[in-house]
């Protein structure tokens, strides 16, 4: 955050599977919000509960974030989602980049291509965002085409939301760590 409890304009948070990304995400913008520029959030879903184990993490993550955020589901067309739902007096959690690419890539549509939309709109969205990726690529090397690919495909959509990002930072063990800090003027 920046002085007055104002968000920058993108904020990228990234970490492992249960590193605490999502709660921290969720925790800049109540912070913010308890600083007063902002009286609402709203939070875009990409993930769809298509078992009982998802459906009840999006149960988790809707019970922690309570009643006053607005949920907007958005499993595919994020780009547009985001243009619909910006707005500078409301900040915008997008939770996550890595399911939406998951969901992009399942429906047969151009990762890259989204990806550059997803980048150009970030940088001429009115109000702030906050968007939550994996970071799949520190393990081991996957023993299939398949998910080699998809561990590339979300590298380079988390290096080019990084590269339009104002502040980046990257969590594990719930403890985050700023990797990017563009100062605003």
């Amino acid at each position: 955050m920046t002085e007055g409890g104002v968000l920058p304009r993108v904020t990228l948070v990234l970490g492992g599977a249960r590193s605490g990304k999502s709660r921290h995400a969720e925790s800049l913008i109540e912070s913010a919000r308890a600083a007063g520029p902002y009286a609402s959030a709203t939070y875009i879903a990409t993930a769809e509960p298509l078992d009982a184990e998802m459906a009840a993490r999006i149960e988790e993550h809707r019970r922690r974030r309570g009643d006053d955020w607005r949920t907007v589901e958005a499993p595919l067309e994020l780009v547009a989602a985001l243009a619909g739902h910006a707005d500078p007096s409301r900040p915008v959690l997008v939770d996550c980049l890595t399911l939406w690419l998951s969901n992009i890539m399942g429906a047969g549509r151009d990762a890259e291509a989204e990806a550059a939309a997803l980048a150009a709109r970030l940088r001429d969205l009115p109000g702030p965002v906050v968007l939550v990726s994996n970071e799949v690529g520190l393990g081991i090397v996957p023993d299939n085409a398949l998910a080699r690919d998809f561990r590339d495909r979300a590298g380079r959509l988390n290096q080019t939301v990084a590269e339009v990002a104002d502040r980046v930072l990257f969590v594990a063990s719930g403890l985050p760590l700023v990797m990017k800090d563009n100062k605003r003027d």
